[in-house]
């Protein structure tokens, strides 16, 4: 129990009334272990009303710590999700650049092998129109390019020309797949339907879209640069002209 001495009286309060900077006066013995063991505890209640006073005061300031401490905990925490979603958009955006990059280098690497037109003779050109995201090849020009693959019979030294495009409808990424995809599958018609030998036939240029024939501002206009171009060439050398 604790005493707390005025000038008037004596009162009993139990271990709550200490309170950290209360000034108190402790009577007791040590035990077997050298600890202190109180046998009465006695402070003023003036001592205790500046202790309960300076208390007061003091808790507020703690709260004040503690939730300044847990605005700086999210705002550490608000900055770190900044600086992930940072990373992640510079990863989007060098993956973008990268593929932006690729798509220019096979677009040049495929004009480069295909050469430039003036030096061939066209001997014959079909071109294969495709449904928006498709590469499926629609059976009206099968008949046009089996037409196509007839005329090179007795034509000495020529080759197949094809190229894929696509409109910029989507990625560029996408669009050069689909070209891609569109070549390769009108190239495996000439080869497996048509009996063109492989030798006869350049590899499948994937032009994305680039050379486009007409504006994507219409319907229209992309259905027309949705498009396979084959061609039958033959050198100005061979043919004599």
């Amino acid at each position: 129990m604790l005493e707390p001495e005025g000038v008037f009286r004596k009162k009993h309060l139990g271990m709550t009334a200490l309170v950290p900077g209360l000034s108190v006066e402790v009577k007791g013995s040590y035990n077997a272990q050298n600890q202190l063991v109180a046998d009465t505890v006695t402070f003023h209640g003036s001592d205790l009303k500046i202790a309960q006073d300076l208390q007061a005061g003091i808790t507020p300031t703690e709260q004040q710590v503690q939730q300044s401490q847990k605005q700086i905990q999210l705002q550490a925490q608000q900055i770190r999700q900044q600086q992930q979603l940072l990373l992640a958009e510079q990863q989007v955006s060098a993956e973008h650049e990268a593929a932006t990059a690729v798509n220019k280098a096979a677009i040049s690497a495929a004009n480069k092998r295909f050469g430039e037109l003036g030096e061939y003779n066209i001997l014959g050109e079909v071109t294969v129109l495709f449904g928006n995201d498709s590469v499926t090849i629609e059976e009206q020009y099968k008949p046009q390019l089996l037409k196509l693959a007839q005329r090179v019979k007795g034509v000495i030294g020529y080759i197949i020309q094809v190229q894929g495009y696509a409109s910029r409808v989507g990625s560029a990424a996408l669009n050069q797949k689909l070209s891609s995809q569109r070549a390769e599958n009108v190239t495996n018609i000439l080869e497996q339907q048509d009996q063109i030998p492989l030798t006869n036939i350049l590899a499948p240029g994937a032009m994305g879209t680039s050379q486009q024939v007409a504006p994507d501002t219409t319907s229209e206009g992309e259905d027309e640069n949705r498009r396979v171009v084959v061609r039958i060439l033959q050198n100005k050398g061979i043919a004599g002209a």
